[in-house]
């Protein structure tokens, strides 16, 4: 039988600390082992109590999300999930959190709702960065394949641990990088746009939230927009995004961002999927594929959830599977 995951609660509140305990102790999956009010008192409870995995508030006294988490990941690492408020004020401590060690991060808002569906979302989300879905015995793939066509597009689909792990191979890419790049990541409307002016602030090429009707311009970095979809068109010999309401269990939805750059470029998508939990991007991918387009995967050892990546290389889409750190320059290596 499968241990439960032991879960430590953290927030100032001790009506959210009991709203957010009462909702995870409805899976017989999750154990919560302990409480505290504040980033000191997480820290020593994380070295005595051991938990499998923390929530973290991120404004808190003594000690706050952030410091607690530079703290945690110095004296014990153990993954965190941040409950942030979903403003612009709560983006940007949320990616400083992510930052400093964090994995993920849920809305304080919805987060302890005691109504099912999201509970249970929730519940998901923690037992999924603990538990790893089965082993697919993926072979990582280094070695450079030729393209069938000179790429015209970079597209890039990321969850779970993807705001790092994005940063990470946009700040190996150069100023001058000659193809348009667009990114879609799971993450909601409140935060795309503080996404993309940090990377803007740390990467060599420009970076934007894109916008209806922007073209997809070569050095320049397009984030879609958190909360619709985006989508790639062909026009007049122009790429276009295109930025729509279309329903969907995910807002940008990576299946449909892939699929639209497949249908407007052929052979000419060079895919990659980052980390993430689920399987969002595997359609996407397989149009890609059929389209004679490269689609490339993340490899398990550095993704913080090997959900998406392994979908599609269990699928047998992907021509290379490879660590975090190598992607950037195996992308020089072909455009």
């Amino acid at each position: 039988m499968t241990k439960p995951v032991r879960v430590l609660v953290v927030d100032d509140s001790a009506f959210y600390r009991k709203r957010i305990r009462r909702c995870l102790e409805k899976s017989p999956d999750i154990e919560v082992i302990g409480e505290a009010g504040d980033g000191e008192e997480a820290s020593r409870l994380n070295r005595s109590l051991s938990p499998d995995l923390i929530t973290m508030d991120v404004v808190m006294p003594v000690l706050d999300g952030i410091g607690a988490v530079r703290r945690i990941m110095r004296e014990r690492p153990v993954p965190v999930v941040m409950f942030s408020s979903f403003t612009r004020e709560g983006a940007k401590a949320t990616l400083d959190a992510l930052e400093a060690g964090a994995v993920d991060y849920v809305s304080k808002e919805t987060s302890a709702n005691e109504a099912e569906l999201p509970g249970a979302r929730l519940r998901d989300k923690l037992l999924g960065l603990v538990r790893s879905p089965p082993n697919a015995t993926v072979t990582p793939v280094g070695t450079a394949q030729p393209l069938a066509a000179r790429p015209g597009l970079l597209v890039i689909g990321a969850s779970t641990g993807g705001p790092m792990a994005i940063q990470e191979i946009l700040t190996d890419l150069p100023a001058d990088f000659h193809l348009p790049v667009l990114v879609a990541i799971h993450m909601p409307a409140a935060f795309t746009a503080t996404y993309a002016e940090r990377l803007d602030s740390l990467v060599g090429p420009k970076v934007r939230e894109a916008a209806d009707g922007m073209p997809l311009r070569a050095g320049e970095i397009l984030i879609a927009p958190g909360g619709r979809q985006t989508l790639v068109e062909s026009e007049g010999g122009r790429l276009l995004v295109r930025i729509k309401d279309q329903e969907s269990l995910y807002r940008p939805c990576i299946d449909i961002t892939f699929s639209s750059a497949a249908a407007a470029l052929d052979s000419q998508v060079l895919a990659i999927v980052l980390t993430g939990m689920g399987s969002d991007g595997l359609e996407g991918a397989r149009r890609v594929h059929a389209a004679g387009g490269q689609v490339w995967a993340q490899d398990e050892a550095t993704s913080v959830v090997y959900g998406m990546p392994q979908a599609v290389a269990r699928a047998g889409l992907t021509e290379r599977v490879l660590p975090l750190e190598a992607i950037a320059g195996a992308v020089l290596e072909v455009v």
